[in-house]
């Protein structure tokens, strides 16, 4: 079969089509299918992935790597050739536990982008199935519906839709696209439904490519943001530092060399300077998701985990989040003279046959339960529910006669009617249908194409709460979450729904919003509980106008028109059977319905939000506190408090402790988290100027009690910091007294290791000057009783500067 270009097929029939690509309208065989998919390949084209000894030897190109290159020449020039091997050793080390923790959070990120990998519904064997539309053939017969995202080009053969080609083409309205027509693959469907060959695939489509639903790539975060003006923050000190120590030993001549003045202040800025920021960063993320994915929640957007913590509302779909999601016709009202089977009778037939819509499901499979339709029906024409014009119908031929059948929302079909008083009785009943919590679907027939629609019935449809929605509503109250129902449904259903699960009973509707200005809007979203009769479009309101009175907002949806909304929220989810646009508009998506998936990437976000609130107040204060040492400590000794080498030890040793601190037992806060750089600033610079005073007394002691050599006392006071690094890593990682919960297991461990190693080299020396196992373990007890001192003067600090 001779592979053709896809624009070619625009010219070609549908008979031809068939033809040339040796199928029909029965579809393929699975013997057949596998053949094809070893001839031309899956339908993606191959990603372009950097190598991963390029991505390795790239971790030696940035700025840290820079201060500790540079520390390996300057150790060379002055021949000290041990000290150089340890810092690239351990510089090596380092970029390999990095290397080793991207690794590993891309193949989390890879596992995700699987499995919201694009479906398509496939005619396999006489048989629709959905597989992945990586397995798609030429030939395929495949449906297409309203939010899919077309897998392959296609040439339609049966239906007609709308599609959206923006994403491909740039152009932004959308095109009507018939039988014959020819749809491209990445395009989206906004209207109608199709059944189309699959013509072209993989590296052979039009554009060459599929859609990429899920990004790899990273938008800076808010947790990003301030971790990175804190960083800023101890790049200042560390600057400032350098040049009050550089000006004093030049003007003392204690350094005179460009050699020395060099060497001093890299030693004072690797101080400064974050070494495990990426790692670190690239674990918290990892390890938030990887527990979100065992938990059935697939994070897309990996910053998504860090904004869930500063949630303060959540927008929640009713449908299949707060209920079941299982329709069932709970009752049927006639009117007009016609009976309950003619209602029935003609919402079946405005209703898809196919399954892919449950309301459609549901009257299908009540009408075949219940022996209907009795007569002989031919459909001419379809046309699905859209959600903006809030119906479905069919044209159709009943023993021989044309009438237009259509089913939907009772307010949209009542404006069909003329008929008065049929529309008071239809309120009526949609009335009583509410108050007993059912939803109502109102059915109208044309009999001719002068007269007009008449009322038939309405159905009564009920989807019961979820048993544990309002347990789980409770526990996002509890958190400082204030809960907000948004659905299309009719306020009154809507507001009884609510009240059963305890969100609240103040419903307004998004006509009313949408009557008044900015300001009173404003107001009405703040107070409202529940939001009705809404229009996926219409979330997009709901979402600026809570924002814009200062809340971040998380948001749920699952169809094409939920997209802006979805984009806009800080915390935008997809929903179990959301459509593909909608999951690539999200930052998490829901793998089963329900709330625990939601109150699940809440928690995971606070959660992650305190070990990164942990880093950063950990990182200020060893900045205040090596920083001055090292320039008070000069002045005072007047030589290196310590040498490169041992800032390099120090450096190496603190930041192990940290990276493990991306997986350390967190507790998540009671209220929405929120970000306060002063705040933040503040608390932690104290800190560091008590643990400051640790290390000047340390250098006392070591002056009038040991009369250290210098060698010695730069082993005492790198051992003084080693260990005062590891006990303040255990005070400052909790926000209260720090016994109240104990470290994670690497932590631990980290901590363990590192006064381990440190007491064997204080005692026997090797790369360093040894002092003696006496003084190691004095230098230990000294660190652990002072930094430990201090956890009062933390707990106070926390508490007025509201460190939580």
């Amino acid at each position: 079969m001779q592979i053709r270009s896809s624009k070619d097929f625009e010219k070609i029939s549908v008979e031809d089509t068939l033809k040339i690509l040796e199928t029909s309208i029965n579809g393929l065989t699975s013997d057949e299918a596998n053949k094809r998919l070893g001839l031309y390949g899956f339908n993606y084209v191959e990603e372009r992935r950097e190598s991963p000894v390029k991505s390795f030897l790239k971790r030696f190109w940035n700025p840290m790597a820079w201060l500790l290159e540079i520390a390996i020449v300057l150790s060379i020039a002055v021949e000290h050739y041990l000290e150089a091997s340890i810092i690239f050793a351990l510089m090596f080390i380092n970029a390999v536990i990095g290397f080793h923790h991207e690794q590993s959070g891309r193949k989390v990120l890879e596992l995700l982008k699987s499995k919201l990998a694009i479906k398509a519904n496939v005619l396999r064997d006489g048989k629709w199935t959905q597989v992945d539309a990586k397995y798609l053939v030429p030939g395929d017969l495949i449906a297409l519906g309203l939010g899919d995202v077309v897998p392959a080009d296609c040439k339609i053969i049966e239906g007609d839709v709308t599609v959206d080609q923006s994403m491909l083409t740039g152009e932004s309205l959308p095109v009507e696209v018939s039988v014959g027509g020819v749809v491209y693959s990445g395009s989206i469907i906004r209207r109608g439904s199709a059944k189309a060959i699959v013509i072209n695939t993989g590296r052979n489509t039009y554009f060459g490519k599929t859609v990429e639903l899920v990004k790899i790539a990273q938008p800076k975060s808010h947790q990003q943001e301030v971790m990175f003006a804190i960083t800023r923050y101890s790049m200042y000190i560390g600057i400032a530092a350098i040049v009050i120590a550089i000006i004093f030993a030049v003007s003392t001549g204690l350094k005179n060399t460009p050699i020395a003045i060099a060497t001093f202040a890299v030693t004072i800025l690797m101080g400064a300077v974050p070494v495990a920021l990426p790692a670190v960063l690239t674990i918290m993320q990892a390890v938030g998701a990887s527990r979100l994915a065992s938990r059935d929640v697939l994070v897309t957007r990996l910053s998504a985990i860090e904004d869930a913590a500063s949630v303060d509302i959540m927008c929640l779909d009713k449908t299949g989040t707060i209920t079941e999601n299982r329709l069932s016709i709970a009752d049927v009202k006639s009117l007009n003279g016609f009976t309950k089977d003619d209602v029935i009778e003609f919402a079946f037939y405005a209703s898809s046959h196919e399954g892919k819509d449950q309301i459609d499901s549901v009257i299908v499979e009540y009408a075949k339960g219940i022996g209907l339709p009795k007569r002989r029906y031919k459909v001419l024409e379809f046309k699905p529910f859209d959600p903006s014009t809030k119906r479905a119908e069919a044209l159709v031929e009943v023993d021989g006669e044309r009438i237009i059948a259509t089913k939907g929302a009772p307010q949209i079909i009542a404006k069909l009617v003329n008929n008065a008083s049929s529309v008071e009785e239809v309120e009526k009943i949609v009335e009583e249908f509410a108050n007993r919590g059912f939803r109502s679907l109102a059915v109208a027939v044309k009999k001719s194409e002068t007269s007009s629609y008449e009322i038939v019935g309405v159905i009564a449809l009920f989807d019961p709460p979820r048993p544990n929605a309002k347990q789980l509503i409770d526990m996002m109250k509890s958190a400082g979450v204030k809960p907000k129902m948004v659905t299309g449904d009719n306020v009154v259903v809507a507001k009884e729904i609510a009240k059963m699960v305890g969100i609240g009973e103040n419903a307004i509707t998004v006509e009313k919003l949408k009557s008044v200005d900015e300001n009173a809007r404003r107001g009405l979203v703040e107070e409202a509980d529940v939001f009705a009769e809404v229009y996926p479009e219409d979330k997009y309101i709901i979402v600026k106008s809570l924002q814009s009175n200062g809340h971040f907002v998380g948001v749920m949806g699952d169809g094409v028109n939920d997209a802006p909304a979805l984009k806009q929220a800080e915390l935008g989810i997809a929903v179990a059977n959301a459509t593909d646009v909608a999951k690539a508009s999200a930052g998490a998506v829901l793998l089963k319905p329900g709330l625990e998936g939601v109150v699940d990437i809440l928690l995971t976000g606070r959660e992650v939000y305190q070990r990164a609130l942990t880093w950063i107040i950990n990182k200020v204060t060893k900045t205040i506190q090596f920083t001055l040492l090292l320039v008070i400590g000069f002045i005072i000794l007047r030589y290196d408090v310590l040498s490169l080498l041992g800032m390099t030890l120090l450096v190496f040793a603190n930041d192990f402790a940290t990276m493990s601190l991306a997986t350390d037992n967190a507790k998540p806060t009671t209220n929405p988290s929120k970000w306060r750089f002063k705040e933040l600033a503040s608390a932690s610079t104290i800190l560091g100027v008590l643990l400051l005073i640790e290390g000047l007394i340390a250098i006392y002691l070591g002056q009038t009690i040991y009369h250290f050599s210098m060698q010695q006392m730069q082993t005492f006071i790198l051992l003084i910091m080693v260990f005062t690094s590891q006990f303040r890593v255990l005070i400052v990682r909790e926000r209260s007294w720090f016994w109240k919960s104990k470290p994670g297991r690497e932590l631990a461990i980290s901590i363990i290791g590192v006064i381990a190693t440190f007491i064997a080299l204080g005692s026997l020396g090797g790369i360093i000057t040894p002092i003696g196992l006496d003084k190691t373990v004095a230098a230990l007890a000294y660190s652990a009783l002072f930094t430990i001192a201090i956890d009062p003067a933390k707990v106070l600090i926390f508490k007025k500067f509201n460190i939580t």
